[in-house]
């Protein structure tokens, strides 16, 4: 997510690029989501009307913004199309996690519930950081605002938080938190219970996990390629801990499911099981994946950068 200077960009308008709209625009999805109530059918599409919104006001931003660049700089300047198809890829997932079957039936069932987190945190998130939205978001705005808003994202204690949130220590220690602490039976079931804090869980699991991918694949993170690493596998070997233990427990953590998928003709703890399998095997692999990536890809820079042992001697 290197910035790109283009003609007719200023300053300002590059610092905008900075912001916190990934999160907001993307993450608001997850933040205006409201579970079905409890007598709903499993299964069934949910309509969410400010769900829907937010994810049309998203994609709709990010095509004119990405329509506006390629008609100043040329098509596949600033934002390739990779970038374009990782960002619907991304927003795809956000939409079939929150505005499908899954949703409602992660209501009934604890691993559906758990699948939808690993799309949001594992599969959304990380497409989404790639997709550079903020450039897009940036040239989606009218010109004449461009400065106005760089100017307020440029505020110092703005920027101080900013820097902090999204700094690698910072993003591992959000997101770890937001993992463990929404796991914990107590809050797992006050989500289930109420709309409003199931809406928080997922806004938080997003969020965080955009914070996250954004420290470890983000414009900066190639600088600091051995942090995102550590990052990396210390999050992997937590999350298989956490999955470990729902997996391996003898009896259910989440008494809600009990009579919900006994209804479905599901066994509670084999459904627990099975939700934490997801996060243990998938979720690890996912996790280890890219950190072979991101480290073929050190190795691969470093080679480069090392000139050749055995230079060619030069005429004379």
């Amino acid at each position: 997510m290197k910035a790109v200077a283009l003609p007719g960009m200023s300053p300002t308008a590059r610092n905008a690029r900075a912001a916190a709209p990934l999160v907001l625009l993307v993450a608001g999805p997850a933040l205006a989501h409201a579970p079905r109530a409890a007598d709903a059918h499993a299964g069934a599409w949910p309509f969410e009307p400010w769900l829907l919104a937010l994810l049309s006001t998203s994609a709709t931003l990010y095509a004119i913004g990405v329509l506006r660049l390629w008609q100043r700089a040329g098509r596949g300047r600033g934002i390739r199309v990779g970038h374009v198809a990782a960002f619907a890829a991304g927003w795809i997932t956000v939409a079939g996690a929150l505005a499908s079957p899954i949703d409602p039936l992660g209501g009934h069932l604890f691993s559906v519930h758990m699948l939808q987190h690993e799309l949001l945190m594992l599969v959304a998130a990380p497409l989404l950081v790639v997709a550079r939205p903020l450039a897009a978001w940036t040239w989606a705005l009218p010109a004449r605002s461009r400065p106005v808003v760089g100017g307020a994202l440029r505020a110092r204690l703005w920027r101080l938080c900013w820097r902090t949130l999204r700094s690698p220590p910072g993003a591992w220690l959000l997101h770890a938190a937001a993992l463990w602490g929404w796991h914990a039976p107590a809050l797992f079931s006050l989500a289930l219970r109420d709309p409003f804090v199931h809406s928080l869980q997922h806004a938080s699991f997003l969020g965080t996990a955009l914070l996250f991918w954004w420290a470890v694949l983000g414009s900066k993170a190639r600088a600091r390629t051995g942090v995102a690493l550590l990052a990396l596998f210390t999050t992997m070997v937590h999350m298989t801990v956490l999955g470990a233990l729902i997996t391996l427990s003898p009896r259910p953590w989440y008494s809600a499911y009990a009579t919900t998928s006994a209804a479905l003709g599901v066994d509670a703890l084999a459904d627990q099981q099975l939700g934490g399998l997801l996060m243990w095997i998938p979720g690890g692999l996912a996790y280890l994946a890219i950190g072979l990536w991101l480290a073929s890809r050190w190795l691969r820079d470093d080679d480069q950068r090392v000139p050749a042992a055995n230079p060619r001697p030069s005429a004379t």
